[in-house]
């Protein structure tokens, strides 16, 4: 999974179904990488992305520099004080992660360990930037749930609060994530894709390996295209 030996995303080329790329999101303020989960596709056309994170999975996870996970940390310090980086696994249910070109958010699929379905997470985020091993984004703080009788809530509002206070977003900035939320609300409430399009009823191929980390999972990438 080099960038030489693919260029899918960039010249137009697309993923094949059972292929281990990486989803990959800046820290806030900063040009590096701070998460990296390797996912396997599931359909990439032009109109959706669709990427299986298997249970088990290696990620990459931004933890304070003490150890402590950040949603712990209480709120006041949490943007301020030192962190990390931590190597650790995925645990409970696997997600399957949906996302439209273009769109400023991104649709997970969360179930209970049996595999019920749980409910659709909207994560609000800077529209992806495809590579060749992956996919790149920068995560916008608030976020939304939906659940199965159509109803939905925002989510994460004390952090993208605090997110402003402590500098890494400008008023103008959350005002696009806040509209790009409300766009995200008038889909979900005309049950639009991909609420309408029945992916809580899909499995993952059984013989698909889960995706290892790359020891150079944080590698800056040569071109990209969105």
């Amino acid at each position: 999974m080099t960038d030489a030996g693919r260029s899918d995303g960039v010249s137009g080329g697309r993923w094949v179904p059972g292929e281990p790329i990486l989803w990959r999101y800046r820290a806030n303020g900063s040009e590096g990488f701070h998460i990296c989960r390797p996912v396997t596709v599931v359909q990439d056309t032009a109109e959706l992305l669709a990427v299986w994170m298997a249970p088990g999975t290696e990620c990459v996870k931004p933890v304070m520099a003490d150890g402590t996970p950040v949603h712990r940390e209480p709120l006041a310090t949490r943007y301020t004080k030192p962190r990390a980086l931590r190597r650790d696994r995925w645990s409970g249910a696997g997600v399957l992660k949906l996302a439209r070109p273009g769109e400023p958010w991104s649709v997970w699929l969360f179930r209970e360990p049996d595999w019920t379905f749980r409910n659709w997470y909207v994560n609000l985020e800077e529209p992806r930037a495809r590579w060749s091993g992956g996919v790149d984004s920068e995560d916008h703080f608030l976020d939304l749930s939906v659940y199965q009788d159509r109803s939905w809530r925002w989510h994460d509002e004390d952090e993208f609060a605090q997110a402003q206070a402590a500098g890494l977003m400008s008023a103008a900035q959350a005002a696009g994530v806040r509209a790009a939320g409300r766009r995200a609300v008038a889909v979900i409430e005309a049950w639009g894709p991909p609420f309408s399009d029945g992916w809580q009823h899909w499995r993952p191929d059984p013989a698909w390996p889960v995706p290892g980390l790359p020891a150079d999972w944080d590698r800056t990438p040569a071109h990209v295209s969105s």
